[in-house]
């Protein structure tokens, strides 16, 4: 008969209960500090050589996290751990994103104001001032989800971007760059906020689900040339291109002729897309232009009007 000592493992419950499983382990890496530990106990080396540092994006402090966050928190947590087994010191600091527009939203929404006049009328140290005090209102709610999903992180030395020493810790590693030429200037397409007046992050295009769908207004006009093919003309601003004097000048690029089946000449179809039908509403007389430069007025019919 075999004893308790004699048994390679331990007996187990049936039915048993997953998290309260995990909850004793949590319980157990609190009790003896096993993440701090693991960090404590790998020294650094000389100059750091033996430091591993790991940059991770902070989330937003005004909202609870999603599965998303969850997800990642994940992957996060996967790769300092398998450096922390190869013998690497991994400081792990959590930090909180303090900028950007979703605070400002948040307090707007709060404080019954918007756009750039009403926060200008309401003063912006004040409001500053208020976004700062409820930026972090969901820190414990954080700190609790992540803890429980098993994720090491430095809680009691987290940083937070609206601290003047992170700023500056910025502006020094910008100014470092600049000193080493490894800055230069360029041209990038950005979205715009125009109730903000300023640029915005990809994220922060999603904080109103503008990628939401929608219908916009787009026709295809088909002009016959003369002597030549036919000119088909695709325009999402119908109020400009498909009226005079707009629709008299058209300058196609030669690396991108379509050649579409022949129609009946000197007419032309308007292609609204705004319902998702399509219909004959007007014609146009024949353009007999070879070139920009040549080309003679077109006369156009019961063409659309914008309002």
């Amino acid at each position: 008969m075999s004893t308790p000592a004699d048994k390679p493992y331990p007996d187990v419950e049936a039915q048993p209960s997953f998290p309260a499983i995990e909850e004793r382990v949590l319980a157990y890496w609190r009790a003896h500090r096993i993440f701090e530990r693991s960090v404590e106990e790998r020294p650094s080396g000389a100059n750091g050589a033996n430091e591993y540092v790991f940059y991770d994006g902070p989330p937003f402090a005004n909202g609870l996290p999603h599965y998303g966050h969850l997800l990642t928190g994940f992957v996060k947590d996967i790769v300092p751990r398998y450096q922390t087994l190869r013998g690497r010191r991994v400081e792990r600091r959590f930090g909180w994103d303090c900028h950007g527009l979703p605070a400002e939203m948040e307090a707007e929404k709060e404080l019954g104001i918007a756009g750039r006049a009403r926060i200008t009328e309401y003063g912006i140290a004040r409001f500053n001032d208020y976004c700062r005090t409820s930026v972090l209102r969901y820190t414990e709610a954080w700190q609790e989800i992540v803890s429980r999903q098993a994720r090491w992180v430095d809680f009691k030395r987290s940083y937070r971007t609206m601290d003047l020493s992170y700023m500056e810790s910025v502006m020094w590693a910008f100014k470092t760059l600049w000193e080493r030429g490894l800055v230069y200037e360029g041209y990038r397409v950005m979205p715009y906020s125009w109730a903000a007046q300023t640029p915005v992050s990809n994220f922060e295009t999603r904080l109103d689900n503008s990628y939401r769908e929608r219908q916009d207004p787009a026709i295809t006009v088909r002009f016959a040339l003369r002597g030549g093919p036919e000119l088909w003309v695709w325009t999402t601003t119908p109020w400009r291109s498909a009226t005079p004097p707009a629709s008299r000048w058209w300058c196609p690029s030669t690396r991108r002729v379509v050649s579409p089946p022949r129609s009946r000449p000197g007419r032309a179809s308007w292609c609204s897309t705004r319902t998702g039908r399509s219909s004959a509403t007007s014609r146009t007389a024949a353009c007999s232009c070879t070139s920009p430069r040549s080309c003679t007025t077109t006369r156009t019919a019961g063409a659309p009007t914008s309002r």
